[in-house]
């Protein structure tokens, strides 16, 4: 099972339109407590955990891999994504865990994504996970791909199914 994260906190987002997508290729769970995570304060990150870290750890804990897509956002990722990135640090679930992200942000943004891309790599890399980077995509999708939060164009979900496949192959036991 994979957990599906959205680095976006925007209604109806092209990153919420990607997990929706991507929940439909495989068993998995969508995280959804974004916006409710305390502040990262090193203070906090102890017994007893507030109750949205608890609940974000365990769902980590609980998951065989982890795809995340985020958009950037002013050169990096977006503050409330980062903020959630630096509360999964502490705890450990996210050692060795298999993880890859897709990126969409679209051709028009100014590095089209590429320092979110490297930011995601860099912090990803410090909490010891396993980065599938066959599963990690660029995939730039305009707002018209996206009806209802869900993307629409049959070649953009075939290539996040291709990403989701990947992942979920990397995250089968070595000894099943």
């Amino acid at each position: 099972m994979l957990l599906l994260i959205s680095g976006s906190l925007r209604a109806g987002s092209v990153n919420a339109a990607v997990i929706a997508t991507a929940a439909g290729f495989t068993a998995s769970t969508v995280y959804g407590g974004l916006a409710g995570l305390p502040h990262f304060n090193p203070d906090f990150d102890r017994d007893p955990l507030p109750v949205e870290v608890a609940a974000l750890r365990e769902a980590i804990g609980a998951a065989d891999g982890v795809l995340f897509c985020t958009p950037e956002y002013a050169g990096g990722l977006p503050g409330s994504f980062k903020n959630l990135l630096d509360w999964t640090i502490g705890g450990g679930e996210m050692y060795g865990k298999p993880v890859a992200w897709i990126n969409a942000s679209s051709v028009a943004a100014p590095t089209g994504g590429a320092d979110a891309h490297e930011s995601l790599r860099k912090t990803l890399t410090y909490a010891g996970t396993r980065i599938v980077d066959d599963a990690c995509a660029r995939i730039p999708i305009p707002r018209q791909a996206v009806e209802n939060g869900a993307l629409i164009d049959p070649d953009l979900r075939g290539r996040i199914a291709v990403a989701v496949r990947r992942l979920v192959e990397a995250a089968k036991p070595a000894n099943p």
